[in-house]
């Protein structure tokens, strides 16, 4: 890609906020907040990671440990969000319904989030958490893009088959605006700038509209 990566040296500057475990205790709805959530286990804080060269978001070998919303400033009007991940049996019933009530407030209420990346384990794509989230940006017209995680995990033709098998399903079940989807590595960087460059657009640091790439 010939264009220089405009988000860059924002992300390189990306530092801590804070956390909330409700709306109210959110960062004032100024600005431009893009948002990451995704299934326990499913990559989110390692992508978060890679996308900002920074050690932002914790990472743990014990899935579901994202238990709060989790702000990172990369300037005065521009933000990242780490949003609880779900999905984890060993998690307690109160303290899943804490987050989903949370998440949907959070979702439903911030006048700031501009789009939502969806993680997705390339090996167990289209959980029932991923497809409320589908439904939900269709339904709330919210710009949502896919990074299909731990691509690495799968040779490079298996990869690619699996991207286009997940891209098929969403365009029958979703719709072909819904959303946008890719391939993703943070351990091998696959993905990095293009992923980057569809936040540059959300965040307004670039005119156009994300494309999807069929190499992801």
């Amino acid at each position: 890609m010939s264009i220089k990566n405009p988000i860059l040296g924002l992300c390189q500057q990306a530092s801590f906020m804070i956390s909330a475990a409700k709306v109210e205790q959110c960062p004032d709805d100024l600005g431009l907040e893009v948002a990451f959530a995704g299934r326990s286990n499913a990559g989110k804080s390692s992508a978060l990671n890679t996308l900002t060269h920074a050690s932002l978001a914790r990472t743990s070998k014990t899935p579901g440990r994202t238990q709060l919303l989790n702000f990172f400033r990369l300037d005065d009007e521009r933000r990242l969000v780490d949003l609880p991940g779900y999905g984890y049996a060993k998690v307690p019933i109160p303290l899943k319904q804490h987050w989903q009530k949370h998440l949907e407030a959070y979702l439903g209420s911030r006048e700031s989030l501009c789009g939502l990346v969806l993680m997705m384990d390339i090996r167990h794509p289209l959980t029932e958490f991923d497809c409320m989230m589908l439904d939900w940006a269709k339904a709330s017209g919210m710009p949502l893009h896919i990074l299909l995680t731990k691509a690495d995990k799968l040779a490079f033709g298996a990869a690619k088959n699996a991207l286009l098998k997940v891209r098929q399903e969403i365009r029958k079940e979703w719709g072909d605006e819904t959303a946008s989807i890719q391939l993703f590595s943070a351990p091998k960087r696959m993905g990095v700038e293009e992923a980057q460059l569809v936040l540059a657009q959300w965040l307004g640091l670039v005119e156009g509209e994300a494309e999807e790439s069929e190499e992801g």
